[in-house]
């Protein structure tokens, strides 16, 4: 159909045919013939950094950016429609239920998740295509199991989340060549419905995930100037929120928030997957291990610090500083540990009100009242900006500081190895979001307990209850039911010298594979 343009899947036909259509796919190959080469070059300086990380060389904030930090003069962008007031953002996938049933929730804003409460099947990004594109224009209405799903009134403001710049999409290639999932998923959702949202009131909003240096941030910059051109849309009109969500990007907030300065609408902090990139990124570091994931919890010392300085930096060039997310969903016929559960999601939303957030994150529609009450009882206006947060002071040895109080126990070592196998699965059927002991997990939490256990084997730790860790490891593992593929991936991942940079990238050829694509797609990762 275009030049150059191969799709490999026969999935979801029909809403391919409303998706890819020609015009469309004309403009996904100028995004990727004008920026693939760039993608690639930042992919591969992230491999640089890690080998300079392992090597010894510390952490800190970029010398060559001090000017950019030190200038108080430069803010960013004024709010965009529809995104002046935050204070609570429901996220979830992309599925018409769920789109239905979130922008109806209540909350201020929801995002539409392409990236880790998404498996990536073929299938699943089509569908979320449409069904975006449905709610936008208010025809998404539907009736299932004779229950009716239809939108209200005044639904919450859309905001998009696509995959992050190291994933492809392996069903559509272009000059023989995967396109880049992030552009893929942004080139779709922009082409087809920023018009639209605009004529509408509102816009076309992103949140940018995983990002590792500033140089990333530029390159989304680069992909709004060249989409607004490329469409006859004003520059400025898309605005994208960064989740500072791997280590890298906490020493270069300030950079990330100049580079984007007239398209930003803020900072989230992403706390799972920087719990991830913490482990991940000081992987050589001995001293870098962590207790339980349990024990890791927003007041230790690494995560607070983070915290600070992203209020600060956002208060600092007028941008929202969003808080993270509070996994905890109702428990259903259990009042009293529902109200446990609860009662921590009170404690987390009011520690983010108080430390100056403009606005946080909810898993459940049924969270919104708790989020919504503390907000409003202590966020007055509509967002914090005027809480500048002056006397912070976080050093680059602070958003180091792994003094973590806690055990690594055997139920611990069960619990990250039934996580990382019960969502891998998942993932692998297609469901990128499941409730596992009343906590709503997706990609980042199975991050983070993949990649403990690794650190754990590495560096010969031990429970405080039992002692080595091998064979609780090895007891958990297999005692795992028709879950083949992903306990041979995580025996394999306990193993390594170093852990793979994301379970999403190695299992991806399964699903390409199911998908239609060729079976070189299928490497090994055992």
């Amino acid at each position: 159909m275009v030049q150059g343009v191969i799709i490999h899947s026969t999935q979801a036909q029909d809403a391919q045919a409303r998706v890819l259509t020609e015009d469309a796919l004309k403009f996904i190959a100028a995004l990727h013939r004008t920026f693939e080469s760039t993608r690639q070059s930042l992919l591969i300086a992230r491999e640089a950094a890690q080998q300079r990380l392992d090597a010894g060389q510390p952490l800190d904030f970029p010398p060559e950016t001090a000017h950019i930090r030190a200038d108080p003069s430069w803010i960013c962008a004024p709010p965009a429609p529809g995104l002046e007031d935050r204070r609570v953002e429901i996220t979830g996938p992309t599925d018409r239920k769920m789109v239905i049933n979130a922008l109806n929730s209540g909350t201020k804003t929801f995002m539409a998740d392409f990236e880790d409460a998404s498996s990536p099947t073929f299938a699943n990004m089509i569908n979320g295509q449409v069904n975006l594109y449905d709610a936008i224009r208010r025809q998404i209405d539907f009736e299932s199991g004779g229950k009716a799903y239809k939108l209200s009134q005044n639904p919450a403001v859309l905001i998009v989340r696509p995959r992050g710049w190291h994933l492809d999409e392996p069903r559509v290639t272009v000059d023989n060549a995967p396109v880049s999932g992030s552009l893929f998923d942004f080139g779709m959702y922009f082409f087809h419905n920023a018009k639209e949202l605009v004529q509408r009131g509102s816009g076309p909003y992103f949140y940018l995930p995983k990002m590792e240096h500033y140089r990333e941030a530029r390159l989304w910059n680069d992909v709004f100037n060249f989409a607004q051109s490329y469409i006859g849309m004003p520059h400025g009109t898309i605005r994208g929120t960064v989740l500072i969500e791997t280590l890298p990007a906490a020493l270069q907030m300030e950079e990330i928030l100049f580079e984007l300065r007239t398209h930003s609408s803020g900072l989230n902090c992403g706390r799972w997957d920087y719990i991830f990139s913490f482990i991940k990124r000081r992987r050589a570091d001995r001293s870098a291990v962590l207790p339980d994931r349990k024990d890791v919890t927003m007041e230790v010392g690494f995560m607070d610090s983070y915290v600070r300085l992203l209020v600060q930096t956002c208060h600092r060039r007028r941008v929202a500083a969003m808080g993270g997310m509070s996994a905890q969903i109702p428990i259903k016929n259990d009042p009293k540990a529902n109200e446990i559960a609860m009662e921590k999601v009170r404690a987390d939303k009011l520690r983010e009100v108080m430390n100056g957030h403009d606005g946080t994150w909810i898993a459940h529609p049924l969270i919104n009242a708790i989020a919504m009450e503390i907000f409003n009882k202590h966020m007055l206006g509509p967002n914090q900006y005027h809480v500048r947060r002056e006397e912070v002071k976080v050093a680059a040895a602070d958003l180091l500081n792994t003094n973590v109080p806690g055990k690594i126990t055997v139920e611990g070592v069960r619990s990250n190895v039934a996580t990382a196998l019960g969502y891998s699965a998942a993932w692998l059927a297609g469901n990128g979001c499941i409730p596992l002991n009343w906590l709503m997990e997706d990609a980042a939490t199975a991050e983070i307990t993949r990649v403990q256990l690794w650190q754990w084997v590495k560096w010969g730790m031990r429970t405080n209850d039992t002692g080595a860790i091998a064979p609780t490891l090895k007891s958990a593992v297999l005692t795992a039911e028709n879950l083949d593929i992903v306990s041979k991936y995580l025996k394999a991942q306990v193993r390594k010298e170093w852990p793979s940079e994301f379970l999403t990238s190695d299992l991806m050829g399964y699903l390409a594979v199911k998908d239609g694509c060729p079976a070189g797609w299928q490497r090994s990762v055992l």
